[in-house]
């Protein structure tokens, strides 16, 4: 199983996961998160943050261009 695998066989991912799999770097997770583009939640002592692998997928599905114009 490769890494993205098991990345995706957890429901919560952590900024380090979300940033493999979107290829960019730590700030711009964290800055996903904090603006509220990338839904997510503060767990733990430390409070760090977790994204569950759907709101990944619904913030990936969102991004997408659509070309068409608005009428």
């Amino acid at each position: 199983m490769s890494q993205l695998d098991s990345t995706f066989s957890r429901r919560f991912m952590t900024l380090e996961d979300v940033q493999e799999v979107l290829s960019i770097s730590s700030s711009q997770a964290y800055s996903l998160v904090r603006s509220g583009d990338l839904r997510a939640i503060r767990v733990g002592g430390r409070k760090q943050w977790r994204i569950e692998e759907a709101e990944l997928e619904a913030y990936i599905q969102r991004s997408y261009f659509d070309p068409t114009p608005i009428p």
